[in-house]
């Protein structure tokens, strides 16, 4: 199993690589500055999405999805209030001049450009239209303003800007029916959705179950060390081969070269992404899933199924293979090819979340921070890693490159799988509400660090530091959701809210206990060893280590 290991930890370090934001997907991207276009009297309005419902010869037909622009009225957010109104393509399609006939209250589509947005809205207006639907000239949403030195803003109509591919269909629908009916209307989003209190109590418990497991094993190891060392020294050399347990400990240079290393991998992603590339991805999702969830269900089943587990069979190329990892590993393929095939259908994201977290919980597992210091550099580099690419990238790349390579904007499908994800159930644009797995190992390096720590040096809950770091990460990632829903849905870096709160407060209690120097430096408490010679018990496996 020793290379089932490597490659999981392999491509652990591949995954920490994506260190997402916690959002929600909406339906379309809004794209324009608020600062650069200032409220005015006549152009005040918030933008909100707008439903388009369309009925082709009275017939219900597609919905599509555009922003409401700065001026005119306000519409309305009640489906019922919405009244139900003939489309018309504007001739000129333009509609900077006036169209060549009168409209009865039509709704008029005009083609974005040659002259401003107001200008179009006050042309349709004169003309009789009821509404003016705008079509952009790319496939992303745009925030229609006012211009400065704008005076005619007394605009009676609602205008909405609507995508490319939208208007194109809507063009299309014109062409081949009699009829054509539209009706506008913008339903409120919930304040809180219950999707996101899924989400922040599966991160949560994700990161409980992980750190209690890597505590239990990091207890049973040194039980069995101090057994052994107080056997007889002619068993040394066992306690030289079971402390490779498959643990990977990081150290402050491989925390400091994970920015460059994570910011280069980020920059290829958003260079190359594609269909294809996503593909790739999604093979090896696949791969870590199946080891994470075999690795999670031979740990449960071992307890009922002792012999199976403790009984090997040499595998090429694989090795030494107990027969129980040999009965789940086809239902653990099985799986992840099946969410892979069908990953596009509505309740795939119950598959995907099933082997991240599996995949999560093993690699914390595995990869641990020996120390406070490590896991300090860790997430302080982390920490400015997710600014910079969440928030300083948009003036280098003109768009905010973590948020684009997560949603997977230029590859066609819905996002790269390094996410959980649960649905927005209640909200009426649907859509998900994600979290990246860096935002969930990251700090799940320290917290489960934090339980080690704890157990060894015999602390109980309360004068422990897990359920410190515990509660401060929960409240660091519920701070997350809060500024997620008042920046509108707007991406945000878990890790900025999350790093202070964890590691703030892991720092203070360490500092005020007293114990912020062992954990800085040892990781581990004291504790002799009055069976042998050696004053810590840590220090002689270390001696160990260096023997090897």
């Amino acid at each position: 199993m020793d290379l089932q290991r490597l490659c999981c930890v392999i491509l652990a370090f591949a995954v920490v690589l994506f260190v997402c934001f916690s959002s929600s997907v909406t339906a379309g991207d809004i794209v324009h500055d608020d600062d650069d276009a200032p409220k005015k009297p006549g152009c005040e309005n918030d933008f909100v999405l707008v439903k388009v419902q369309t009925w082709v010869d009275g017939v219900e037909d597609a919905e599509f999805v555009g922003v409401g622009a700065r001026f005119g009225p306000k519409i309305v957010s009640k489906e019922k209030n919405a009244h139900q109104s003939h489309l018309t393509l504007s001739d000129p399609p333009d509609c900077c001049t006036a169209p060549r006939k009168q409209l009865a209250r039509d709704v008029i589509m005009v083609h974005r450009g040659n002259c401003r947005f107001t200008t179009k809205a006050n042309v349709a207006e004169a003309a009789g239209a009821s509404a003016v639907l705008i079509i952009n000239n790319q496939k992303e949403l745009y925030k229609m303003v006012c211009e400065p030195d704008e005076t005619d803003l007394d605009i009676k109509i609602p205008a909405v800007m609507l995508p490319q591919e939208a208007g194109a269909s809507l063009e299309k629908m014109l062409r081949n029916s009699s009829s054509v009916s539209v009706q506008l209307y913008s339903p409120r989003r919930p304040l809180v959705d219950i999707a996101e209190v899924f989400l922040w109590l599966m991160a949560v418990g994700t990161i409980l179950c992980a750190s209690y497991w890597s505590a239990w094993s990091a207890r049973e190891a040194a039980i069995e060390q101090d057994k052994l060392l107080k056997d007889a020294s002619d068993e040394l050399t066992n306690a030289k081969d079971g402390g490779a347990s498959g643990v990977v400990d990081i150290n402050t240079t491989s925390a400091v070269l994970f920015v460059v290393i994570a910011s280069c991998f980020l920059v290829m992603l958003y260079k190359l992404m594609s269909y294809w590339f996503v593909e790739l991805l999604v093979v090896l999702f696949c791969i870590g899933g199946v080891e994470g969830l075999q690795t999670c269900l031979v740990a449960l089943l071992s307890r009922w199924f002792k012999r199976a587990g403790e009984a090997f069979i040499k595998v090429p190329f694989f090795g030494a293979v107990s027969y129980l990892t040999l009965a789940v590993s086809p239902f653990c393929i099985t799986f992840a090819v099946v969410w892979a095939v069908y990953r596009d259908v509505s309740f795939a994201w119950i598959g995907q979340d099933i082997l991240g977290i599996a995949l999560i919980i093993t690699v914390l597992q595995i990869v641990h921070i020996p120390n406070l210091k490590v896991g300090t550099v860790l997430l302080s580099c982390a920490f400015l890693y997710d600014i910079f690419w969440v928030f300083v990238s948009k003036k280098l790349f003109h768009e905010s490159v973590m948020i684009v390579v997560a949603r997977g904007d230029r590859s066609g499908q819905d996002g790269i799988p390094m996410l959980l994800k649960i649905p927005r159930m209640f909200d009426p644009w649907g859509g998900y509400s994600i979290i990246g797995f860096g935002d969930i190992l990251l700090p799940g390096l320290l917290i489960a660090f934090s339980l080690r720590y704890d157990w060894l040096a015999k602390k109980n809950i309360q004068t422990g530091y897990f359920l410190w770091a515990m509660f401060a990460y929960g409240l660091g990632l519920l701070i997350t959701y809060v500024a997620l829903n008042l920046m509108d849905g707007h991406g945000q870096p878990a890790l900025l809210y999350i790093v202070p709160f964890t590691l703030g407060t892991f720092l203070t209690l360490g500092r005020k206990r007293g114990d912020l120097k062992n954990l800085w430096t040892r990781g581990v408490p004291e504790r002799p060893c009055p069976h042998v010679q050696h004053e810590h018990s840590q220090e002689f496996a270390q001696e160990f280590n260096e023997e090897k």
